[in-house]
C-alpha cells in the first residue's frame, strides 16, 4: 500500500511540474529516482523544442515568429531546469563532500562531481545552439550518473517508476 500511495504521489508532482524545486530546508524528504524522471523529461522537451524550432526556418509571418520564440523560451527554460535541479538538489544537498584521505570514496566523488558538471555544461550548451548532439550527450551523461549514483535499491526505484532503466 505505502508503494502505490508512493507511486500516486510521484505522479500528481510531475504533473504539476513542482519536481525541479527543492527547498534547501533540512527536511529529509528527497526522492532522487524522481528528480531523474524529471530531468530525462527536460531533455526530451529540449529536443522537441529543438525540433520545432528547426521547422520554422524561413517562415515569415508573426504568428510562426511567435510560436518559434515560445519554442526558444521553452528550450531554455527546461535547460535552466536541468541546471538548476543539478546544481541546487544533487550538488549542494545530495552529494555529500569526500576528502582525498577517504581513497575510492574520494574518488567517486570526484567522479559524481565531474560529471555533474559536464552535465550542466552539456544544458548550457544547449541554451546557445540548436545541435541535438548536446541533448544526447546530456541525456548520456545523465545515464552514466545514474550508474555512479544510485545503488541497486535505487536503481530499482527508477526502473519501478519509469517502467525502464
Amino acid at each position: 500500500m505505502k508503494q502505490a500511495y508512493k507511486t500516486i504521489l510521484s505522479i500528481v508532482f510531475i504533473i504539476q511540474g513542482n519536481l525541479w524545486a527543492h527547498c534547501q530546508v533540512p527536511c529529509g524528504i528527497y526522492d532522487d529516482a524522481l528528480r531523474i524522471v524529471q530531468l530525462r523529461e527536460d531533455f526530451h522537451t529540449i529536443q522537441k523544442a529543438m525540433n520545432q524550432i528547426k521547422l520554422q526556418d524561413g517562415k515569415t509571418s508573426t504568428q510562426e515568429l511567435n510560436q518559434c520564440i515560445r519554442w526558444v523560451h521553452t528550450k531554455e527554460e527546461h535547460a535552466t531546469r536541468i541546471q538548476e535541479t543539478v546544481s541546487t538538489y544533487f550538488l549542494i544537498q545530495r552529494i555529500k563532500a569526500k576528502t582525498a584521505t577517504q581513497g575510492e570514496a574520494y574518488d567517486a566523488y570526484v567522479q559524481k562531481i565531474t560529471n555533474l558538471h559536464q552535465l550542466m555544461v552539456s544544458a548550457m550548451k544547449c541554451k546557445q545552439t540548436l545541435d541535438q548532439k548536446h541533448v544526447q550527450d546530456g541525456q548520456k551523461l545523465l545515464d552514466r550518473f545514474v550508474n555512479l549514483y544510485f545503488d541497486e535499491h535505487g536503481l530499482e526505484h527508477l526502473k519501478a517508476i519509469t517502467g525502464t532503466l
